[in-house]
């Protein structure tokens, strides 16, 4: 197998604010919000509603970063937090109980390998902060939260009440949220009658319909010769594609590397997959996915897959060895 790392390109051009292209009839814009920049590219359709429909996912992005910000004081999950810390129920809106619902079906579904549980282990990690510089925690410390192993299943609801019997959960959706977020924003494009859009995330993807009548080619991209893409996908209808990367985020510490992708069940870092791309219709689904992916490493991603209904995965290890689900292995168009 071929020794590269990998991450996915789009063959877009960020740009700022709106644009309008008569030949092409697309309206484009670029705005920055979850601390990327966000693409919304909307093909064949009205110029003023795109514009609007556009608006619209803007301003709901920027109170859903407000609202689902694990450390943003006032925020919903961090009422929750609080709530959950001083043991007493909370209520909270049906939509958000639908996603923490959903939430629990794939965390279990992954073995707990995904559980967003685990804010306490992302702060003593240093994780919860954008300053990234070790050192690592103390293993006895470490194993202090592993003894109370908070977990999304330790939360139930009563109608529309939130309650955990597990006073050490803290509620931490980094590892998904971005995915429900390029869900809200399709609902958003498909309410308006949009047929043909792609939304981007930070290199996070759903799209819909089919760009100039082609397929939206999502390119793989070696990320030591970014102008050579390896590979590419060709995707139309409405799905996502999205990746979890080792590489993003992390420390060295003593010459060792920790990266900010957290297993549940031993408290430290993953440390085998490096990057992992997932293909689904559902966004908030591939988004658990390359997360529980890159905890589950070699010998257990193909297990977890199949629990999870993932048939489109591409996984690097640290030695650059690939390792795909036979669906990957059809869809991916190698370019060399």
């Amino acid at each position: 197998m071929k020794q590269w790392l990998l991450t996915v390109l789009v063959a877009v051009t960020l740009l700022s604010g709106c644009t309008i292209e008569p030949d092409s009839n697309e309206v484009q814009q670029t705005f920055y919000v979850f601390g990327t920049a966000v693409t919304i590219q909307i093909y064949g359709a009205d110029q003023a509603d795109s514009e609007k429909a556009i608006q619209a996912i803007e301003a709901d992005f920027h109170q859903f970063n407000r609202e689902w910000h694990a450390w943003e004081k006032g925020g919903l999950v961090s009422k929750i937090n609080q709530a959950i810390a001083e043991q007493r129920p909370i209520d909270i809106p049906a939509p958000v109980k639908q996603f923490i619902v959903k939430t629990q079906q794939l965390s279990k579904q992954s073995d707990y390998l995904f559980d967003p549980a685990i804010g306490k282990l992302v702060a003593l990690w240093g994780f919860h902060s954008e300053d990234w510089q070790g050192p690592p925690p103390p293993p006895k410390i470490v194993q202090e939260w592993l003894n109370s192993r908070p977990s999304i299943a330790d939360i139930h609801f009563n109608g529309n009440q939130l309650i955990s019997k597990n006073p050490k959960v803290q509620l931490d959706f980094g590892g998904n949220a971005k995915g429900l977020a390029l869900d809200r924003a399709m609902q958003t494009l498909k309410q308006a009658s949009i047929d043909n859009a792609i939304v981007n995330i930070g290199g996070d993807m759903r799209m819909i319909g089919q760009k100039h009548q082609q397929p939206w080619r999502i390119g793989i991209q070696n990320p030591f010769a970014p102008e050579q893409p390896i590979g590419y996908v060709e995707l139309k209808g409405d799905i996502s594609i999205v990746t979890s990367g080792a590489y993003q985020r992390f420390f060295e510490w003593q010459g060792q590397r920790y990266s900010h992708v957290l297993n549940p069940n031993t408290g430290y870092p993953a440390q085998n997959f490096v990057s992992v791309t997932v293909i689904h219709s559902d966004a908030t689904t591939a988004d658990t996915a390359a997360t529980a992916l890159m905890v589950a490493g070699p010998q257990a991603w193909e297990k977890i897959a199949a629990q999870m209904g993932i048939e489109q995965a591409f996984m690097v290890d640290q030695k650059g060895q690939f390792y795909q689900t036979p669906a990957m292995e059809k869809a991916l168009i190698l370019t060399n």
